[in-house]
């Protein structure tokens, strides 16, 4: 069973998808790791349990954060979302292609890592297996997440959505049967597009699927229609996950919550806040619409 609220972290790395003043000011304000790990005490004093983390660069230090204070977090559950991608693009277009590779790859590991991943993954680079890389940039940015509670870990939907594009059947299952067998945890997705994605991890035989994309009352950013979504939460069999619900504040609170939870097969609800009184009204709000 999942948590049924989840902390985002868009709001940490100044991404708003409605207003660039806004994402600005919100880069601006969180440029500093108290700053960030300050909201994230209030929404766990709040009561809320559950993060969902992109693997930005800054994730590494709120984690060895989390790590230095283990009593305060005890409860702590986190849902990565990986890869970051414009991580790598960026590295790449500053560095090149083995700058990247030095800086994410290579460094902190040891010798025995090292060798280990040049075994799965240097003859990648002639025979241009999409696993062995997948495997790869899997182990790598768990590492992020090491001695911490994680409890599914999401395809970002960047990667998820061109794989969809391409039908890359074998790196959907790949990727969900790697996270099995080496890190105990199960396979999310992240999507812009929930009902081709569901349909196609059914196709790919992954079963009761774990999918996480935007829903709300506005139809925003839910692709192709709010009707197909609405559809396919009745008729498909998976599991649910609601994210940007408020639509980057085009709806208010309280009708973004009662039309969420009034979509009966959603099992989570991902938001992000700035404010305790935000990140209150939101969890109470979703505490009360839930029955």
């Amino acid at each position: 069973m999942f948590d049924r609220i989840i902390f985002g972290d868009n709001q940490f790395f100044g991404i708003n998808h409605m207003s660039e003043d806004k994402a600005q000011a919100q880069a601006e304000r969180f440029k500093d790791l108290k700053a960030i790990t300050d909201v994230i005490d209030i929404a766990y004093d709040c009561g809320i349990r559950a993060f969902m983390l992109n693997t930005h660069d800054r994730v590494k230090d709120i984690c060895d954060h989390f790590r230095g204070n283990p009593e305060r977090y005890a409860d702590l559950v986190l849902y990565p979302s990986m890869p970051y991608a414009h991580k790598y693009a960026n590295a790449v277009a500053e560095k090149g292609i083995f700058g990247a590779l030095n800086e994410y790859i290579l460094a902190g590991s040891s010798a025995s890592e090292i060798v280990g991943m040049v075994v799965k993954g240097g003859m990648s680079l002639f025979e241009q297996d999409m696993l062995k890389v997948m495997q790869l940039l899997v182990d790598m940015e768990m590492k992020i997440f090491h001695g911490l509670n994680v409890k599914v870990v999401f395809l970002q939907n960047i990667v998820t959505d061109l794989l969809l594009g391409l039908k890359a059947k074998d790196a959907f299952i790949g990727f969900s049967s790697y996270l099995k067998e080496k890190y105990k945890v199960e396979a999310g997705f992240n999507t812009m597009n929930m009902p081709m994605l569901v349909d196609f991890l059914l196709e790919c035989g992954i079963e009761n699927p774990i999918v996480c994309s935007s829903i709300n009352k506005a139809g925003y950013f839910m692709n192709p229609n709010k009707e197909t979504y609405e559809k396919a939460l009745n008729e498909k069999k998976f599991r649910a996950m609601a994210m940007s619900i408020l639509a980057s504040g085009a709806i208010k609170p309280k009708d973004a919550v009662e039309y969420i939870c009034n979509q009966k097969t959603i099992q989570s609800i991902v938001f992000g806040a700035s404010s305790r009184q935000h990140i209150m009204e939101t969890k109470e709000l979703i505490e009360r619409y839930t029955h």
